[in-house]
């Protein structure tokens, strides 16, 4: 969860332990990075180095010089910055979803619209120049749907579809039915 005061430095005891190395080292992998999109500053940390999102986002946020961990009020205000297309698309991937797993939230989570149930994510999205970057939250969802993934590149943790997909809503309920089971507590 992201610092409610925008202070991502708070975060570095925990990533230095958890990732063995001081904060500094991991800056320069930054800057090392050829790319200044935080969806792939964020991905690059989390598929290279095993970063949680709340670690991976607060070093980002920190190189980037973010002093404000809130940037939208909502979910409407994110589609709002959107192009028309795009946010056509990613409204229409969420529907989706609702559509067949009623209950779910959407929600704001470091900065990035997603799909809640309870506390636990379902689905995410995160936009970028050419694509939207989908992750499903479990690696398990991508390995059982691996054949219906197979006409878009798929990342460790999630995979990118067009600005102007023609939206798969098999796919994307298989995703969240996995997801969900993998959530809902089991019953003994």
């Amino acid at each position: 969860m992201a610092a409610a005061d925008g202070d991502r430095s708070k975060f570095f005891p925990a990533i230095e332990k958890k990732h063995g190395e001081k904060v500094a080292f991991w800056l320069k992998r930054l800057k090392d990075l050829e790319t200044d999109k935080y969806p792939e500053q964020i991905a690059y940390l989390k598929e290279n180095y095993g970063f949680s999102q709340a670690h991976a986002n607060a070093l980002v946020m920190y190189f980037r010089g973010s002093t404000t961990s809130k940037r939208f009020d909502g979910p409407d205000s994110y589609f709002k910055k959107l192009e028309p297309k795009t946010a056509k698309t990613m409204k229409t991937i969420f529907d989706a979803v609702t559509a067949k797993h009623k209950g779910l939230e959407l929600v704001m989570a470091w900065n990035q619209p997603m799909l809640r149930s309870g506390k636990e994510y379902v689905i995410g999205l995160s936009v970028s120049k050419n694509h939207i970057t989908i992750n499903p939250f479990s690696v398990d969802a991508l390995d059982k749907n691996l054949k219906k993934l197979e006409p878009y590149t798929v990342n460790k943790y999630t995979f990118q579809v067009p600005l102007d997909w023609k939206v798969d809503t098999a796919l994307l309920s298989s995703l969240a039915k996995v997801r969900i089971a993998e959530i809902k507590p089991k019953k003994g």
